[in-house]
């Protein structure tokens, strides 16, 4: 599978939830700061004639303008009211990474049986359409033979009307195989997301039971204020660049997953607007199908894809649809395709 690593670029605060309640904040902070100055503008220009009060004001304006132009407490306070905005977000949506994570594990593990359904389903409709082509296939060589000694007895209709429904079976046939084909990218696909979600799966268990214990020790070892003052000193904030390995990872796997519910809603769509009883489809359904083919790189099959239509579309390599689903085994060397993550 691709390694993901090179293709996430980590979101900044203001595009995460949390930024948006600092935005929110800030613009109440503004407005309510502006109100409260233009309300007490009369107050204060009164307050600056006494020479005590015209003091205190000055230094509290020095003290105002000292924060906004020292860069060490300008990070100070960025970096507290960055922590604040988080905790009040925190409140009320998941914005723990740990968290997130768990969640999308039980998507993966509900995607993964219901993927294996359609995989059982797609199975059985194929077995069908072969079996219809197989049956049209026979028909044609039935008609074809009944033409040829309807000739040879000079009788014109029936070898008209033989040869008519020959015809008509072999091109249905050819529309037939046509939708074979496109049905095997589908169960090829389909299994190799199959395989690669359950490794996905594994290694997505692995991180997180090993990083929710080491972000324990790190935020033991990591108080809030001595991760402020490593931000303050110019150091790299141990607990920041933690949070920001696994929100990465999260922001990988969510794409993964609405890749996989994705291509499950479209193989969902196809197969229901098959109707082999009557040997019909709809287009709508095919379209689908092309359109993804003509996508970029997928984020679960990474270079797979290409690989996968070439196999579809060669007539040597034959797919063995009574062959078991595969289940992949991981490995003893198997490495953790999120370990480059914390690098």
């Amino acid at each position: 599978m691709d390694q993901p690593t090179k293709h996430i670029k980590p979101k900044s605060f203001w595009q995460r939830p949390e930024g948006v309640t600092g935005l929110i904040f800030l613009a109440a902070l503004i407005l309510g700061g502006g109100y409260l100055f233009v309300t007490y503008l009369p107050v204060l220009v009164s307050l600056a004639q006494n020479t005590l009060y015209l003091a205190l004001m000055l230094l509290a304006l020095g003290a105002i303008l000292y924060m906004v132009l020292d860069p060490k407490m300008r990070t100070l306070i960025a970096y507290s009211y960055k922590s604040i905005m988080r905790w009040i977000t925190g409140l009320f949506v998941q914005i723990d990474p740990i968290g997130i994570l768990k969640s999308y594990i039980e998507d993966l593990e509900s995607n993964l049986r219901k993927m294996n359904k359609q995989i059982t389903k797609l199975r059985a409709q194929m077995h069908q359409l072969r079996e219809l082509i197989h049956k049209n296939k026979k028909a044609i060589q039935t008609n074809l033979q009944l033409a040829s000694k309807a000739k040879e007895q000079d009788k014109r209709s029936v070898v008209i009307l033989k040869s008519r429904k020959a015809g008509r079976l072999k091109e249905s046939n050819m529309r037939l195989e046509d939708l074979y084909k496109k049905m095997e990218v589908l169960y090829r696909v389909l299994t190799r997301m199959y395989e690669n979600s359950q490794i996905l799966l594994e290694d997505l268990k692995d991180q997180v039971s090993v990083k929710e214990q080491e972000r324990k020790a790190i935020r033991a070892s990591h108080s809030a204020m001595r991760s402020a003052m490593s931000v303050i000193s110019g150091d790299p904030d141990k607990r920041a660049m933690f949070d920001a390995a696994m929100e990465a990872i999260a922001e990988d796997v969510s794409e993964k997953v609405s890749e996989m519910e994705r291509f499950m809603e479209l193989s969902a769509t196809f197969m229901d607007s098959i109707d082999l009883q009557n040997g019909v489809f709809e287009e709508e359904g095919l379209r689908m199908l092309e359109k993804w083919e003509k996508e970029g790189i997928s984020k679960l099959l990474g270079e797979e894809k290409d690989a996968l239509l070439l196999q579809a579309k060669s007539e040597e390599d034959i797919l063995d649809l009574d062959a078991p689903i595969a289940k992949p085994q991981r490995k003893d060397n198997h490495s953790n395709q999120y370990d480059a993550f914390f690098e």
